[in-house]
């Protein structure tokens, strides 16, 4: 191992405005809270609508990330946040923007692994919450699981570590093998 520490693909993109760790909190605080804020949404009370998908759609467009993959999350992820209003039986389509999460966070593809606990909950939710009553806290669960495969795609993003053993020398040479 060559002693330098790993560092995020996106982190070492050239930023035209802002911080890096500054981008990415705003983006992920505004995606998850347009979200949310989206859900309190009713016919009589519209605006959340608005406000939730600005938010959500203004937090994709700030991620540090190449161009293209800060825009193709915009049409999936807000159709699957405004999906969420029919309730807690559609939490398996938080798998969508999760995906969309790993492209614009630039993670390979053995990250999608981290997708299998997102989907599992997503039909766990479908039969536990039954009433839309139940949403907030279907949310909150999400939420949870959401953040653990993001935490397990990141370390699934990581280089495995080089050995640190020497090689075995070669007999009678006292060399280390190529």
């Amino acid at each position: 191992m060559t002693g330098e520490a790993w560092v995020e693909p996106a982190a070492r993109l050239p930023l035209r405005w802002g911080r890096y760790r500054d981008r990415v909190v705003a983006g992920l605080v505004l995606i998850a809270t347009g979200l949310v804020h989206l859900q309190a949404a009713s016919t009589l009370n519209l605006m959340p609508l608005i406000v939730g998908t600005a938010a959500h759609t203004i937090g994709w467009l700030i991620l540090p990330a190449a161009a293209w993959r800060r825009i193709v999350p915009l049409l999936p992820s807000g159709l699957v946040v405004w999906l969420l209003l029919t309730g807690p039986q559609s939490m398996w389509t938080l798998a969508v923007p999760f995906v969309c999460w790993l492209i614009a966070r630039h993670r390979p593809w053995r990250s999608l692994l981290a997708l299998a606990p997102v989907l599992l909950y997503g039909v766990l939710a479908a039969a536990v919450f039954r009433e839309y009553e139940q949403q907030v806290l279907a949310l909150g669960l999400a939420g949870i699981v959401l953040t653990g495969s993001a935490w397990w795609a990141w370390a699934l993003a990581r280089p495995a570590p080089a050995s640190r053993t020497a090689p075995p020398s070669t007999p009678g040479t006292g060399t280390a093998s190529a």
